[in-house]
């Protein structure tokens, strides 16, 4: 028995809830796909899972085996790829979490040119505006724009992310421009669900200044709101790797420059740097290059 295909089909069985998902995902017939578990069983020496016409669940024997599994299978990648010659590119596969607004702005663009550099590379990106759990979720890398992360993982700084507050030129042509962090209590503000929802953050003449905010319409990511505010609803404070070419191009105006909203640092997150496999290290160092700690987006502000 080919035991770590043996146990590569347990995990993805596992993993993708059937052994017909399995098959196909992997590429074989649904008989190959039971022979493989049964001989596993066999060689383990316990049944690992429980079958029934709608489900499956592990075994204890099972949630024993299937966390070794993935820690032989991963290993087995480690020593493909510490006997690879140096200059070989990287090759495998990829998933990554990010946020919708920066995935859409700013990470689309990177993983292209990534995979135009290393074709042997497949990445699949989860656009989620959540917290995932890396491991539950099957996560190689998330993207998280934070100063407060899990200490349970590791985390690799990309670059800073700034915001800023804007709106169009027609509403403040309506309602009047701001002309103090203070004044924003009295307009209509376009807040983030989960960031600053009530409350926005400033920095003015090294002061921390906090002032609570309102408005008619709240969103879980950037994308809407910046829409929202392209159209002339109220004031958003958006991040500048988005808001940046509308900011050039005078569809939204920068407001109250002199007062700056809090920085947060945008992180690439991931679960361990044990058995690191070099796929997803020569992705970390390509957007740790791209982006750097002063990104292109946020020349001219």
């Amino acid at each position: 028995m080919d035991r770590l295909n043996a146990m590569r089909v347990f995990v993805t069985v596992i993993d993708l809830g059937s052994q017909s998902a399995a098959a196909d995902h992997l590429q074989l017939s649904r008989p190959v796909v039971s022979r493989y578990l049964a001989e596993l069983e066999e060689w383990v020496g316990a049944r690992l899972m429980q079958r029934t016409t709608r489900r499956l669940s592990l075994t204890a024997a099972g949630q024993e085996t299937l966390p070794r599994c993935r820690q032989l299978l991963e290993l087995a990648g480690d020593l493909q790829a510490a006997v690879r010659q140096p200059d070989e590119a990287p090759r495998g596969e990829l998933r990554i979490s990010v946020s919708t607004s920066f995935g859409q702005a700013q990470l689309v663009d990177a993983v292209a040119d990534y995979v135009k550099r290393y074709p042997g590379v497949k990445v699949e990106l989860q656009m989620l505006d959540r917290t995932v759990n890396l491991v539950d979720e099957r996560i190689d890398l998330a993207i998280r724009t934070s100063n407060d992360l899990d200490p349970n993982l590791i985390a690799r700084r990309l670059t800073v992310c700034r915001s800023v507050v804007c709106a169009s030129p027609a509403y403040l042509r309506a309602h009047g421009v701001p002309e103090q962090v203070e004044a924003l209590s009295r307009h209509n503000c376009l807040t983030h669900a989960y960031f600053g929802h009530s409350l926005w953050q400033f920095e003015v003449n090294g002061q921390s200044v906090a002032v609570p905010v309102q408005g008619n319409i709240s969103a879980n990511e950037a994308m809407t709101l910046q829409k929202a505010a392209l159209a002339g609803a109220g004031i958003a404070m958006l991040p500048t790797y988005q808001a940046a070419p509308a900011l050039r191009s005078g569809e939204l105006v920068r407001l109250l420059p002199e007062a700056r909203p809090r920085e947060l640092s945008l992180n690439a997150v991931y679960t361990s740097r044990k058995h690191m496999p070099s796929t997803l290290r020569s992705m970390l160092d390509f957007l740790a290059q791209r982006f750097q700690d002063e990104p292109e987006w946020d020349k001219d502000f």
